[in-house]
């Protein structure tokens, strides 16, 4: 097991942890055993999907963000929430009363990140206009989808559409109007993402597409959440009544499933959300059942970003706030499409490079090596009860036969096999006497 480095958004808190196994049930990539009654992640197969931490019924997984602390090493510090920020405080504050409250915060500014998911929506129109070849044609934007593809899809990596996700483009775009509107240097800038989900930091620390991320950390919502409450609560008046920047409700529809194409033209698309329905549609993608789709929008959490782990509200209750925000602020296009198509020609909103494939390593690197371990794992699984219990630290029997033939377990760490010998040299005891 690797230590967890900066390379991923999740740890194990070894003193909350009691081993109930919940976290090694709910794992998508089988990335987490329990061993000695503590859970330990493999980081190797960690896609920081956060399954572990929506689950856990101790609290012992503990989510790795930036810490409000950490802004004081900034000279100038720029907030930018995710849309998702406006679905957490109920129906009578806007985004506006948010935005000035989260300057409010420590922030010398704060910028609409929703007005930058309605370009980027525009942008990828555009790559679908004049990119007619393979598809569907995949979302970029949740961090975890495209490592789900690297990891256990690496043949549709290509698919994914080569525009980098809102937050990026937003950052790229203030870093370089706030250097020099205020006349500091880019490097005294921190852009600090407000995120519904950890997964944004793997993103920022270690981003896919590009050699250096544009943002400088992201905070959770539910660590800010309730500095913002406290500040909304007081104000004697609606502080949105004062606003004088739109609003786009196209790009707030970005927090819900079906966000990223409620502005486009094209009809065609598929949005799923939830890890699992995410793992069986990208199947289909892989077995091409779905070339006639133009687009597809995926969310590894249940009902998009709404439903992140790291925010507050009732997901339910967040994509309900969501649709009257959009219904508040209509479906007018809020940016200029002949900005965008410049944009999108000076390659603005592109990839630096492509998604490069990452697949889980075999059982050995030595072709030969691997058969032979393959059939070890086999013969071993014929020994196990496939009962899939999990009492052994392992999420399953294959996976439990996979960990003994890479030295990572014993047989006898199976109850029902050790049972079986136990109740044998009893029997066998008895005879003797």
């Amino acid at each position: 097991m690797t230590e967890v480095s900066t390379l991923h958004s999740v740890k194990i808190d070894k003193k909350t942890c009691i081993g109930c196994v919940t976290c090694m049930k709910a794992c998508p990539t089988k990335a987490i055993r329990v061993r000695n009654r503590k859970a330990q992640i493999n980081y190797e197969r960690c896609i920081d999907c956060g399954e572990c931490l929506r689950v856990c019924p101790y609290n012992a997984v503990v989510p790795i963000t930036t810490s409000p602390a950490d802004l004081g090493r900034f000279k100038y510090k720029i907030g930018l929430p995710s849309p998702v920020l406006y679905s957490q405080f109920g129906d009578n504050i806007m985004p506006h009363e948010i935005l000035t409250v989260l300057k409010e915060l420590g922030f010398d500014h704060v910028y609409d990140e929703a007005l930058v998911c309605e370009m980027t929506g525009l942008a990828i129109e555009e790559y679908l206009d004049k990119n007619k070849g393979l598809r569907p044609i995949i979302s970029s934007t949740c961090p975890v989808v495209v490592r789900l593809i690297q990891r256990l899809f690496p043949s549709i990596c290509k698919l994914i559409v080569p525009i980098e996700p809102p937050r990026e483009i937003a950052a790229k775009n203030l870093r370089e109007e706030i250097s020099k509107e205020k006349n500091i240097s880019k490097e005294e800038i921190g852009i600090i993402h407000i995120t519904p989900c950890a997964a944004k930091m793997v993103s920022i620390n270690h981003p896919e597409t590009m050699k250096r991320s544009f943002l400088d950390g992201a905070i959770a919502i539910r660590e800010i959440y309730n500095a913002i409450m406290m500040r909304l609560q007081k104000a004697s008046q609606p502080l949105w009544l004062h606003a004088q920047s739109p609003i786009s409700g196209i790009g707030i529809g970005w927090a819900i499933p079906g966000g990223e194409t409620r502005g486009m033209k094209f009809y065609n698309y598929i949005s799923v959300s939830g890890v699992y329905d995410t793992i069986r549609i990208l199947e289909d993608v892989e077995s091409g059942k779905l070339k006639a789709i133009e687009y597809l929008e995926c969310f590894i959490c249940p009902d998009g970003c709404v439903g992140g782990p790291l925010t507050v509200e009732n997901r339910f209750i967040a994509k309900s706030n969501i649709l009257r925000l959009i219904r508040v602020f209509g479906d007018k296009q809020r940016v200029s499409s002949s900005l965008v198509k410049r944009l999108y020609n000076e390659k603005f909103f592109s990839f630096e490079h492509a998604v490069a494939p990452k697949p889980f390593a075999p059982l050995d690197k030595n072709r030969a090596e691997a058969i032979k371990k393959l059939k070890l794992r086999e013969k071993i699984l014929k020994k196990l009860p496939g009962t899939n219990c999990g009492v052994c630290g392992a999420p399953d029997c294959i996976t439990f036969a996979e960990d003994i033939v890479l030295g990572k377990a014993i047989l006898q760490d199976c109850i029902y096999v050790s049972t079986k010998r136990h109740n044998r040299k009893e029997r066998h005891g008895e005879e003797k006497n």
